[in-house]
Parts: C-alpha cells; sequence; structure tokens
C-alpha cells in the first residue's frame, strides 16, 4: 500500500516521502495514529498545500526533543528495588519504571522513549540506557539500582 509520511517515522522515511509498506501496518498503525496518509492524488495536492504548516509542527516537535535531551544529558536516575544477598532482583527495572523516574524528576519521558536492548534489568549496579524523546535525539542516562532498605 503506497502511503505519504506526515510526521518522521524511523526506518521508514521523512517527511512527505510517498513509500510502499504492508497493508496492515498502513491501516493499523500509521494511518491511525495520524502518521500517514493513503497516497492519492487528492491527498498528494492537499499534503502540498500543507507541507509548510507540517514542516514547522515537525521543527518545533524536534525542537522540544532537544531541550528535553539537553536537561536529560548526563542524569542519572536511582531506582530501588528488592534484592538478595547477591545483588540479583527480585522482580526487573523495566522502561516503565525509568520512565516513572524520569517523570518525577520533571521530565516528560513515556515508556516507550526508554530503550532498553539488552531487557529488563535485573542486577544491582550502574547501567546505561538510551532514551529517545525524537527520533533524531538520542541521550544515555545512567540508571543506579540499589537494593531497596527493609
Amino acid at each position: 500500500m503506497q502511503i505519504i509520511l506526515l510526521e518522521k517515522v524511523g526506518k521508514l522515511g521523512d517527511l512527505g516521502d510517498v513509500v510502499n509498506v504492508k497493508p496492515g501496518y498502513a491501516r493499523n498503525y500509521l494511518i491511525p495514529s495520524k502518521l500517514a496518509r493513503r497516497a492519492t492524488e487528492v491527498a498528494i495536492k492537499e499534503f502540498e498545500g500543507r507541507r509548510a504548516e507540517l514542516e514547522k509542527a515537525a521543527a518545533s516537535k524536534l525542537g522540544a526533543a532537544q531541550a528535553l535531551g539537553d536537561q536529560m544529558g548526563g542524569k542519572t536516575v536511582r531506582i530501588a528495588q528488592k534484592a538478595g544477598v547477591d545483588g540479583r532482583l527480585f522482580g526487573s527495572v523495566t522502561n516503565a519504571d525509568i520512565a516513572d523516574a524520569l517523570s518525577k524528576m520533571g521530565l516528560a519521558v513515556v515508556k516507550a522513549q526508554v530503550r532498553m536492548p539488552n531487557g529488563p534489568l535485573k542486577i544491582v549496579g550502574e547501567h546505561t540506557v538510551v532514551v529517545a524523546p525524537h527520533s533524531d535525539v538520542v541521550v544515555n542516562v545512567t540508571v543506579q539500582v540499589v537494593a531497596q532498605a527493609d
């Protein structure tokens, strides 16, 4: 299915690109989340009329994400979890836990923006995770997992 992108979508294309994707991906994700439209002649003409407005909105989103990235740069998040004597956690620290801790610090982060390529954290110590508030803005944040005092 041919679609026209209304925003930059990672690993797919930039604003205004006409790309082919599987129909289910377009119908179930891209179109309902207003990231794309079906690439008909009418939609392409309408997009060209709104192109400047959409580019301005994309630039403002990027600016806000860069400001958030500058605030997060070098931050250390401390999370207390129950742990055994050997330093292994009873459970794990997930991207939702890290997003909640960053939100409590005053940084607007949702769990989908926290990337943990090695999965949830399961041992006590310092770990580096990647937070991506925008596809062009990627920041490393240190997560310090400590044993919870009883």
